[in-house]
């Protein structure tokens, strides 16, 4: 049997000349160790449960606290009607706060997988590919934050007066929660623009030719992805991804000037 060098190996790598084989078995490795990183950024979840759960409770409170009328008995506190509700959201929770702690490695690890098929040049876009990533996510998170209590009146006062909620900590957090990932993904939107650029498969004149069919699409977009639909959370989506769009028109032109290496 004859055994390949492992230098020889870590070349084909990464000059893009593996097996379809040898392509599976990085895939299951870079999976794995994505696994890992979410699993121990869970563990670290874990213990974060009660201070996550205290901030998403804030914007309720300040919607109460400013709509005395619809003050529930219970205050702004949070309510469970099933044995195993309480549980059920922690584990969510917890997985949910071990995949953000884990982000940069699982976005480093795609970055890998892929790095293969690309030119030296783009290959050394890893690191700017991870950190951006993981900041638009993050900035993403916060503006879904900062609008859920616009949200939360706009959704809370179609009930009218006499009519008070009385939410449940599974769906107000299981609400929350799909909102900041609606908004984190979003925020990834240029990210996945760029790298078609990088691919070839979109150019930055392609981009800007179709500005006005873009925008359409952004819209109803952020009308689907929206899981409130009111018109401050979809604005508040909308212009940032308009803004991300011609961000990577810019970037596209800048990188398309740069000297092409393999």
């Amino acid at each position: 049997m004859k055994v390949i060098p492992r230098r020889k190996r870590d070349d084909e790598r990464r000059t893009g000349t593996m097996t379809v084989v040898e392509h599976l078995e990085e895939l299951r490795h870079r999976i794995i160790v994505s696994l890992y990183a979410v699993a121990a950024g869970a563990v670290v979840g874990w213990f974060l449960f009660q201070p996550f759960l205290n901030l998403i409770e804030k914007p309720y409170c300040q919607y109460i606290t400013t709509h005395p009328a619809q003050a529930p008995p219970t205050g702004c506190e949070l309510i469970f009607t099933a044995p195993l509700d309480a549980m059920l959201v922690k584990i969510k929770v917890v997985v949910f706060l071990g995949l953000a702690i884990a982000l940069p490695v699982v976005l480093y690890q795609l970055w890998a997988f892929v790095a293969p098929g690309l030119t030296a040049k783009e290959k050394r876009y890893s690191i700017p590919f991870v950190v951006s990533s993981c900041v638009l996510f993050a900035l993403g998170a916060v503006v879904a934050y900062v609008m859920l209590p616009k949200g939360f009146g706009f959704l809370l006062g179609f009930a009218g007066e006499g009519v008070v909620p009385l939410l449940t900590i599974d769906r107000y957090v299981g609400f929350v929660v799909l909102v900041a990932l609606a908004f984190g993904v979003s925020f990834l939107f240029p990210i996945f623009l760029v790298f078609l650029e990088l691919a070839g498969i979109l150019s930055p004149e392609l981009l800007a030719k179709n500005r006005r069919y873009s925008l359409l699409g952004i819209s109803i977009f952020a009308a689907i992805i929206t899981p409130s639909s009111d018109p401050y959370t979809m604005l508040a989506m909308m212009i940032p991804m308009y803004l991300f769009y011609e961000a990577s028109i810019i970037i596209g032109r800048f990188l398309k000037r740069q000297p092409r290496t393999t």
